[in-house]
This record gives structure tokens, C-alpha cells and sequence, in this order.
């Protein structure tokens, strides 16, 4: 019978408007998320289960708050309250501590940056206008922002990397690269991508194409063989080094089809003959199903000029660019390669 009580006399939550009550809320849990993020307090269980009271004299929070933030993110797995006024580390917890190898630290504090927060708070007038309100907010475009402001860049780029380092070798061993053949990885940020690549296929060779700030920040040393990679900065809206490869991952979805075209017609004038352009980036699938790139795609929307895209944006995109799909490949990331090839 719908609404009969449930759990502790509570009704059965089957009316869809207890549904939509939760998803108006949904904020909150990314508010409470960020919250304990930017305070460590995870580095602060890394010994074992502490009372809430200690925690907030340890980081600087009021015990009360600190506790009902704690509360919500238990309800979710993330943190548990193992005894009344205890909390513990959980799997999803454990990787909020910054000293832990693959912390997502770093990338829960971009994506929950005020750079994406504000703009999504003003999602009605994207639908709306269909202009994103970022220069509105910020006084200029998403990019122009990051190269004025050193500290977001920092978030973004460490972010970024955060984010892309779990999934940078499972796309290194899906890609398949002849021996002696460059790989350029175009706005390849630090280069986490080409370092996975270089370590996965030692007959190649990299090339890491990027502005000279995000260069300065390389990590290619981390190989330990130089004479393997080069670093070229540059535009890729301008140009694009030669190369037999070009990776392009969570490029193509921060622009639109106008730019997004572009950046793939100066790989189709660089690349060799019998070279490909690999894009890395999610695939929509049809259907209602969830899926994490339906998501992204919102973020895209209200704050960059860009958009997730479905295999047949991605046939029409290459296409505009004088290049043809030859194969989607899936690489074991919620990312897949599309691979293309110069059109006849």
C-alpha cells in the first residue's frame, strides 16, 4: 500500500514528490562534500575513529556543524558514524586525505570550485539564453580567467590531474601506436596522459603541446628518459605540431562545434599520412539511462562554450574537419577514444 509506514514509523517514500524534494536538495550534499574536503578532515581519521569534538578542535570547525555536514555524508557512504559522535573513514572517505596515493581530493575542491558552483546556480538562464553566465559572473570567458588568476589555475590544473591520473593508464593500454611513431598529446596539461602513454609503449616517441605557463608544470621527468619527449608550446586554435597521433582528451567538450572543428583541422594539416587523431572525451549513449557524461554535459553548459557529444555529433564534427570515424573504442574509464582518420 503506497506511503505505509517504513523504517523507525516513517511513510514509504513511493510519492514521486518526495523524489523531487530530494533532487531540489541534491546541493546540499555537494555543499556538505566540499565543506570537509577544504577542511581535511579526513587526514584527520587517517589514524583511526575520532569523536566529532576532537575533529573540529583539530581543524578549525565548529563541532555542531562539523557533525550534521559529517551526518549527510555518511547517509551516502562517504564517512560513518561508528558510534554516537564517532566518526571513521569509509573507502570513499579514505580518498579525501591528501597524503594517500590517488587522493580525488584535489579534484572534488575543482569541481565543486566556485568557477562551476556559481555558474550552475544560474542554470535557468543557460536554458534560457543559451549563452553560459560565466563572463557575466567573472568579467570574462571561463579560459581568460584561469590565465589572469593563479590560484584557480592551480585548482583547475592539480584538479585536473586528480581526476585523470586513475584513468590516464587504463587509455594508454587501449590506444595502439606503432614503434617509432610521435604521439602528440594537444593540451596535454601537465602531461600526465603522454606519461602513461611513453610508459606503456617505450618504441615511441611524445610530444606535449601546451601553453608555456602549464609547460613550466611538466611532469614528463618522471620517466626518466628524456630523449624520448619533447615539450612545444603553442595554440592548438592556431596550429598544431607534426605527428603520426594526436591525443585530444577533455579537450573537445570545453568548446563548441565552431572551435572544437578547428583544433581537429590543424591535427588533419599536421598529422602524417597514415596518422590518426585520437579524441578522448565521453560518448553519449541513447536512451534514458544514467550516465556520468550527462552530467558533465550540464557542467560544460554552464560554464564553458562546450558539450558532451554523441557518436553522431562526433561523425559530423570530424567530418567538418576533413576527417572520417573509423571506430569508437572503449578504454575500462567512463572516457572512450574516437578515433579518426584523414578523409579520402
Amino acid at each position: 500500500m503506497e506511503n505505509s509506514p517504513g523504517p523507525a514509523g516513517r511513510p514509504a517514500e513511493t510519492d514521486p514528490r518526495f523524489a523531487l524534494m530530494d533532487h531540489a536538495m541534491g546541493y546540499l550534499f555537494s555543499a556538505a562534500l566540499r565543506a570537509v574536503a577544504a577542511l581535511s578532515v579526513a587526514d584527520h581519521l587517517g589514524a583511526g575513529p575520532r569523536p566529532v569534538a576532537e575533529l573540529a578542535e583539530a581543524v578549525g570547525a565548529d563541532p555542531l556543524n562539523l557533525h550534521r555536514a559529517l551526518r549527510l555524508l555518511a547517509t551516502r557512504g562517504i564517512f560513518t558514524e561508528d558510534a554516537p559522535g564517532r566518526f571513521a573513514l569509509t573507502p570513499a572517505a579514505e580518498l579525501l586525505r591528501g597524503d594517500v596515493p590517488g587522493s580525488y581530493r584535489a579534484a572534488v575542491l575543482m569541481l565543486t570550485d566556485r568557477t562551476f558552483w556559481r555558474p550552475a546556480g544560474e542554470l535557468e538562464e543557460t536554458v534560457r539564453t543559451g549563452t553560459s553566465p560565466f563572463d557575466r559572473l567573472f568579467g570574462m570567458p571561463f579560459f581568460d580567467h584561469f590565465a589572469r588568476d593563479a590560484e584557480t589555475a592551480a585548482v583547475f590544473h592539480v584538479g585536473m590531474a586528480a581526476m585523470s591520473d586513475p584513468e590516464n593508464p587504463l587509455v594508454a593500454r587501449a590506444c595502439e601506436f606503432p614503434p617509432a611513431s610521435t604521439v602528440v598529446d594537444l593540451g596535454g596539461g601537465h602531461g600526465g596522459l603522454l606519461l602513461a602513454v611513453l610508459r606503456e609503449h617505450p618504441g615511441v616517441r611524445g610530444v606535449l603541446f601546451e601553453q608555456p605557463h602549464v609547460l613550466r608544470e611538466h611532469r614528463l621527468g618522471e620517466l626518466g628518459a628524456d630523449d624520448r619527449w619533447d615539450l612545444v608550446a603553442g595554440d592548438f586554435f592556431a596550429e598544431a605540431p607534426p605527428g603520426d597521433f594526436y591525443l585530444i582528451k577533455r579537450i573537445l567538450h570545453d568548446w563548441d562545434d565552431e572551435q572544437s572543428a578547428r583544433i581537429l583541422r590543424h591535427c588533419r594539416e599536421a598529422v602524417s599520412e597514415h596518422g590518426r587523431v585520437l579524441v578522448v572525451d565521453a560518448v553519449i549513449p541513447p536512451g534514458n539511462d544514467p550516465d556520468p557524461g550527462k552530467v558533465i554535459d550540464l557542467l560544460m553548459m554552464s560554464s564553458l562554450p562546450g558539450r558532451e557529444r554523441t557518436r553522431a555529433d562526433f561523425d559530423a564534427l570530424f567530418a567538418e574537419a576533413g576527417l572520417r570515424v573509423t571506430r569508437v573504442l572503449p578504454t575500462g574509464t567512463r572516457l572512450s577514444i574516437v578515433e579518426g582518420a584523414p578523409a579520402t
